[in-house]
């Protein structure tokens, strides 16, 4: 009976620490659909704030331009994503986690949540199809359903 009692126990420990709960980004971002250009300074002053930040850089080696993906996605979406330059992004603390670009971050209340690596295989997809990125983010962003 003691057996059974903490194997149930530890099966519900197990679903409820692997249930993450999505979360909204900033109000501010849905109804668009558009890149914010943003720099190093603003983006110390979204510390407490909740987006998308793509970090771009002035070399892009994969088949589709992911920018041309990521915009498809703001669209598609209407949503809209903060993006800033590599160089700009270097100065930021969130670089000594994300060495490399281009990337996108997922930042909820100015902790990164989740983010694609650009030297991972595995996330070569997302970068290269709007509907598999739109996954990625999906499980951790509500994607709000937009007239």
């Amino acid at each position: 009976m003691y057996k059974k009692i903490v194997l149930l126990l530890l099966i519900l420990i197990f679903l409820t620490g692997c249930n993450k709960k999505k979360f909204e980004l900033d109000e501010s971002y849905y109804g668009k659909n558009d890149y914010i250009e943003i720099t190093y300074n603003d983006l110390e002053d979204k510390k407490k704030d909740s987006y998308l930040l793509f970090v771009y850089s002035n070399v892009c080696s994969m088949q589709i331009p992911c920018d041309q993906i990521f915009k498809e996605f703001m669209e598609n979406n209407n949503i809209a994503m903060n993006s800033m330059s590599f160089l700009e992004f270097k100065k930021s603390s969130y670089y000594k986690k994300v060495k490399y670009a281009p990337t996108v971050i997922i930042i909820k209340k100015g902790k990164i949540v989740a983010y694609l690596d650009a030297e991972s295989e595995d996330d070569y997809v997302i970068y290269q199809d709007a509907l598999e990125f739109k996954k990625w983010v999906s499980k951790y962003v509500d994607l709000k359903e937009t007239e």
